[in-house]
């Protein structure tokens, strides 16, 4: 009985000597990267973004695809509102994508140097990395959907429209959707994050070291196939969130699930499917090339090169 707590206290203690020793040496190019391509990258779909979180706020409305939600939602309010949430959308990935990618590259050495299994330590450190993640786009998430489905916030943004929500609501009612954002971002992270590495890390193997130019028919391609995977398994997750914060009475996690699933079953997690997997695949391409980019920029490797 003694031997399984000194087990965890030795694993915890190396566990934490070991972030220590890597942390003492973070390179920071791994934030700026991460931030500007992630802010970048949400930035400029958040048109579709807004249908697709139409479409699964209002499915009875919008139940015949993306481009029928999409002349729906124009001809009754307007082309401006596809630019609704662009603030929040820009500040909060940015910080997320930051931390997100800074936060996965820095642990990425600490699991591996206390498991063995390089494919287990990108997912622990992704796990990781998609939790810190999900905590900080809480705020920014919760003020974007409530800006595209609730009528009260349709003029405001980022900075009118969460002091709004703090006032009506409270400071950590923002947090109440948090295990619904991990039930994204979790899977979200590991799909995108370590199918990207490893993709990059097979085809660069497929060529030979002096065919430089490669390198960006790698990144695009990784990234092309990283975003199918990061779709599909953050798609549920995606669907329960988004039913989490249209609401200011949702209910508890469990009862948001239940909602959804009473509405129709596993189809109905799978409500904006079409729409996401262009919005996520235009998101995470651009995304992973331009963190590449900006990497290279910054003097570090191109993903999967090393």
């Amino acid at each position: 009985m003694k031997i399984m707590p000194r087990f965890h206290l030795h694993l915890v203690v190396l566990l934490v000597s070991t972030l220590l020793s890597e942390c003492s040496a973070v390179d920071y190019r791994y934030f700026v990267a991460g931030g500007a391509a992630a802010a970048y990258s949400h930035g400029v779909t958040t048109p579709i973004d807004v249908i697709k979180t139409k479409m699964q706020a209002n499915p009875a409305e919008f139940n015949e695809g993306m481009i029928s939600a999409a002349s729906k939602i124009v001809k009754k309010e307007g082309a401006g509102v596809l630019f609704a949430g662009l603030g929040p959308t820009v500040v909060g990935y940015g910080i997320e994508g930051a931390a997100k990618f800074g936060i996965y590259e820095i642990l990425k050495p600490v699991f591996g140097k206390i498991i063995e299994d390089q494919n287990a330590a990108f997912l622990l450190a992704s796990v990781a990395a998609g939790a810190v993640a999900a905590l900080i786009l809480c705020p920014a998430e919760s003020v974007r959907i409530r800006i595209v489905t609730d009528e009260n916030y349709a003029d405001k943004g980022l900075l009118n429209g969460l002091p709004k929500l703090i006032k009506e609501e409270g400071f950590f009612k923002m947090f109440g959707g948090f295990p619904a954002m991990i039930t994204k971002q979790v899977p979200y992270t590991m799909a995108k994050q370590v199918s990207f590495d490893l993709f990059a890390v097979f085809l660069y193997g497929l060529f030979k070291e002096s065919d430089k130019d490669m390198k960006w028919i790698v990144s695009v391609s990784s990234a092309a196939a990283a975003s199918v995977l990061a779709c599909i398994f953050s798609q549920p997750g995606d669907m329960i969130l988004t039913e989490t914060y249209k609401s200011t009475t949702p209910g508890s996690f469990g009862n948001v699930v239940r909602k959804i699933w009473g509405r129709g079953g596993v189809p109905e997690f799978f409500v904006g499917t079409q729409a996401r997997l262009v919005h996520v695949g235009g998101i995470i391409t651009q995304q992973l090339v331009v963190y590449d980019i900006v990497k290279q920029l910054l003097g570090l490797p191109a993903t999967g090169s090393h």
